[in-house]
């Protein structure tokens, strides 16, 4: 009797919840109408591709078609494994993403910094200033790079011959791409990271502050006591997420950066899946090369999240 009474009641229950979600959704259709396009999106441009992936696993003939292909297992990734190029290939895009993260906090002294501005116009043309970098496209900032440090023509070169010093070849000498790589990006897109931190600043409430300066707290007393923690927990979801994305260094500005010179030290994951894939028409490999990176930046994802969860109570889910 017991077991009859527990199937005939949760049917019952499943028919409720299912009444209470389209009521809910009737009730706020124009908020699910809102983000539909953005979740069209990422089905259409994000999940749908998975579909592909399945190719990594496959010796991909494109006249026979990815279901069509024979298997492979695993053999692509072993090749990489054993590629002569793969050791070069992570040291240098792990050294290009650890130099980045090494700069994440820049953005964060940035916003505190300018959150401390009292002159308003001054603050509103630091800002503009700052934030139009981030709208350059790549291409035309990878332009401006080479005028600048151009080895003849080059403003800085001639500032360091004025100083005493020697012409630098900072683009064909493989010792300084990395640093010109993530400065130069570090300087475009630094308002435009700061604009969070600066939204997160301005929802402190102002009686902190004054309760702060009345008990005779110094401005950097209430920095450090007051705005940080206030935007703590901006910081870990946006340091969680640049995680996720740790070995993921931007194709474009490398590619176009890069040259026969210095390719020691500018080949990245991206650039030799772009190489491999498209130039030499491998397709199984390079979708087992991305495939690897990916798998590389969940595994970051997950495990961060889980210990600034344990550590904070804050995190991405």
């Amino acid at each position: 009797m017991q077991t009859n009474l527990s199937t005939s009641v949760r049917p019952g229950r499943r028919t409720d919840t299912l009444s209470k979600f389209k009521k809910r959704i009737l009730k706020n259709w124009h908020l699910y109408l809102f983000i539909l396009p953005t979740l069209t999106y990422f089905i259409v441009f994000h999940y749908t591709p998975i579909y592909g992936v399945q190719i990594a696993f496959k010796n991909f003939n494109p006249a026979m078609g990815i279901l069509g292909s024979p298997w492979a297992g695993l053999m692509h990734f072993e090749r990489f494994f054993n590629s002569p190029m793969f050791e070069q290939i992570i040291f240098n895009t792990l050294l290009l993403s650890l130099y980045e993260l090494a700069l994440f906090p820049i953005p964060i002294l940035f916003a505190l910094s300018l959150n401390e501005l009292s002159n308003g116009f001054f603050k509103k043309s630091v800002q503009m200033i700052t934030y139009a970098p981030h709208f350059i496209s790549v291409v035309v900032t990878v332009g401006m790079i080479v005028a600048l440090l151009h080895p003849s023509t080059g403003i800085v070169n001639r500032l360091i011959e004025l100083l005493g010093g020697e012409r630098v070849h900072f683009l064909t000498e493989p010792g300084w791409f990395k640093s010109v790589f993530v400065l130069s990006g570090t300087w475009q897109q630094l308002g435009w990271n700061s604009i969070i931190y600066i939204a997160a600043l301005s929802s402190i409430n102002p009686e902190l502050h004054e309760a702060a300066t009345i008990d005779g707290a110094t401005r950097l007393q209430r920095v450090f006591y007051i705005n940080i923690p206030g935007i703590a927990p901006t910081i870990i979801i946006l340091f969680i997420l640049s995680i996720g994305s740790f070995m993921t260094i931007g194709f474009e500005k490398v590619y176009l950066l890069q040259n026969q010179l210095n390719q020691e030290s500018s080949e990245v994951i991206q650039t030799y899946v772009y190489k491999s894939g498209l130039l030499q028409a491998q397709y199984s490999f390079s979708a087992a090369v991305g495939l690897f990176n990916s798998l590389i930046n969940l595994t970051l994802l997950i495990t961060v999240n889980t210990i600034a969860k344990r550590i904070s109570g804050t995190s991405l889910w």
